[in-house]
């Protein structure tokens, strides 16, 4: 039997890709722009950036802006993490009470430019984004161009798991194995932030295993008995008994969706035969089940199906496709990219 932890062995929902293509060429073929639900309001004692970075960690860039503005780095914050090996625009937000705004243009780096300042009330909050807008170059793509541009429309009009992608899990898995090494007592992590990359590693790998079980037995995009499903665009859930005419046709519509736990101390709020499977899955993973909730986490639920939206292919020339596609707060780009092609990832340049 496959390891469910494992993120290159989690089933597919429309069987495995026939075609490959190689992706990150260069960080300019996978671009990324944050979006917020709210603008800077153009006074108060946060300057927030707005920032494009090429080939580079956000929480470095982070660090840098502080150097920048004569601050320590909790001084600085961002909405959340963007992938490194890419292009990508997003805010971050500096506590400047009472000081000038620094030259941003001093001092430049090749990684990252500062391409406007701002001020606000309020400092950016982890989380606080409405979601992030992707442009991905595929290339040396090896199948039938009508295939895979069926393969995609498909993708779009009824959705992909919504797994966590290998990046929440470390290279080669190694927050996982980092994780396991906490819990178990065999390795003390005392920095808070390196502690909860673990737990958030850990816990993202059971929610996987859960969703995984689903889709092998298709059941990830339905309610069972029991189901907590959530309201589309927003973290609302509510439990049934089972699904009537409504639920179906809601579901069937994408106003809602089936849910899967974040793992955590406290009860589930599924029922019969969701809990029945959710409880199975994660008794297997004993050392992450208990140790979740003995840190304190709470029980949370998170969708099991994630809509690609404004999604498009174009053809740029033979064997290249630009994927343009919108997302919301929390979902992987590669949870999309995986289920249409077998991806080569290029070496980071």
């Amino acid at each position: 039997m496959r390891d469910e932890l494992d993120p290159a062995t989690l089933p597919h929902a429309y069987g495995p890709p026939r075609s490959s293509g190689r992706l990150r060429a260069a960080p300019e073929d996978f671009r990324v722009r944050e979006e917020l639900d709210f603008a800077p309001d153009g006074a108060g004692e946060h300057v927030w950036l707005w920032v494009r970075k090429r080939g580079a960690n956000t929480d470095w860039v982070a660090r840098q802006l502080a150097r920048r503005a004569g601050v320590p780095p909790s001084a600085v914050s961002y909405a959340g993490l963007k992938d490194r090996h890419a292009v990508t625009e997003q805010w971050f937000s500096i506590h400047l009470p009472g000081q000038a705004d620094p030259d941003w243009s001093a001092g430049p780096d090749a990684d990252f430019t500062v391409l406007k300042a701002l001020r606000h009330s309020r400092k950016l909050r982890r989380g606080a984004l409405r979601g992030n807008a992707f442009r991905i170059v595929a290339r040396e793509l090896n199948g039938d161009p009508t295939e895979l541009t069926a393969r995609f429309e498909r993708i779009a009009a009824t959705g992909v798991p919504n797994y966590f992608g290998e990046q929440r899990f470390g290279r080669e898995g190694g927050n996982l194995e980092r994780a396991a090494a906490m819990l178990e007592g065999r390795e003390k992590v005392r920095d808070r932030q390196q502690r909860g990359l673990y737990l958030s590693a850990a816990r993202s790998a059971l929610f996987n295993a859960v969703l995984a079980r689903r889709v092998a037995e298709g059941s990830w995009n339905r309610a069972l008995p029991g189901e907590v499903l959530m309201l589309a665009g927003s973290h609302s859930i509510f439990a049934i008994e089972e699904a009537d005419d409504a639920i179906r046709q809601r579901l069937a519509a994408f106003d809602l969706h089936p849910t899967g736990p974040l793992w955590g101390v406290g009860e589930l709020s599924s029922a019969g035969a969701a809990r029945d499977l959710e409880t199975a899955v994660v008794a297997a993973r004993p050392l992450f089940r208990d140790g979740l909730a003995a840190a304190g986490l709470k029980q949370e639920r998170r969708a099991l199906r994630l809509m690609a939206r404004d999604a498009t292919l174009e053809w740029s020339e033979p064997g290249v496709a630009v994927l343009s596609f919108r997302l919301p707060a929390g979902a992987y780009a590669t949870a999309v990219l995986r289920e249409w092609i077998e991806p080569d990832i290029a070496p980071a340049r």
